[in-house]
């Protein structure tokens, strides 16, 4: 997914400080579009920067249009984000990680537009949109920040752009092999068992670690731990 070829608009917003956190919120993501339904001179443009803070390119460089027809005529689709169904709103909501499935594959430009802080876009704004996307929430209070919406959405956008992209990793049984042998190597070396009695050690050290769903780092500090205990002993062993 190319994040240049996603535009966020924002349909008649109201509070300029909010368009400020959606343009910090869209930074985050690396994805740098924005259109807007309305007027440049309708807004603070002071007070749009106290919140965008480094992102405040993004609200320089933002597009303004009469209508959302006008705002995504040259996108492939876009995607109205809304909460509520009903006989004249889409039929199909996309949950977040749904839509991004969706427009996976595609290379042209893909708009998502965000309705007005109070009410969210109306019947004939969601209409004016291909299909719609809904983000879960409490049912007790199902309304979301304006820039809170659109930082879920374009953090889903971001990781859909970057599925190789890894937190922790467990380490497999091969690699943890070679951190009990390094274990086993150093305790051996300051003396603390017999030859005889290091498959047992290993055993332990084995069923302790695997439990413990070690990462690489993981694995490389407890490698080096053992291996300066042992230099250390050696050395205040000739001492």
């Amino acid at each position: 997914m190319d994040l240049n070829k996603i535009y966020v608009v924002l349909c008649r917003p109201e509070e300029s400080r909010n368009i400020g956190a959606a343009c910090r919120a869209m930074a985050n993501s690396g994805i740098s579009h924005l259109r807007i339904v309305g007027k440049r001179e309708d807004f603070d443009a002071e007070r749009v920067r106290i919140l965008a803070i480094h992102a405040a390119d993004i609200w320089e460089r933002a597009e303004f249009y009469g209508s959302i027809e006008e705002a995504t005529a040259d996108c492939a689709t876009s995607a109205a984000t809304t909460r509520r169904r009903g006989k004249k709103r889409k039929g199909k909501l996309f949950l977040p990680e749904e839509f991004c499935s969706f427009i996976q594959d595609t290379d042209a430009k893909i708009a998502v537009v965000f309705g007005n802080e109070r009410t969210g876009l109306t019947d004939d704004e969601v209409n004016a949109c291909a299909t719609a996307v809904t983000i879960p929430s409490d049912e007790g209070f199902m309304s979301l920040n304006l820039s809170h919406a659109v930082q879920i959405i374009c953090y889903h956008l971001f990781r859909a752009s970057r599925p190789n992209f890894k937190g922790y990793e467990k380490i497999d049984l091969a690699r943890l092999d070679k951190t009990v042998e390094c274990v086993a190597d150093n305790l051996q070396k300051i003396g603390f068992f017999k030859i005889a009695g290091r498959p047992d050690m290993e055993n332990f050290w084995r069923g302790i670690l695997s439990r413990a769903s070690l990462s690489e780092s993981e694995a490389k500090y407890i490698e080096k731990t053992f291996t300066k205990m042992a230099g250390l002993a050696s050395r205040n062993a000739k001492s």
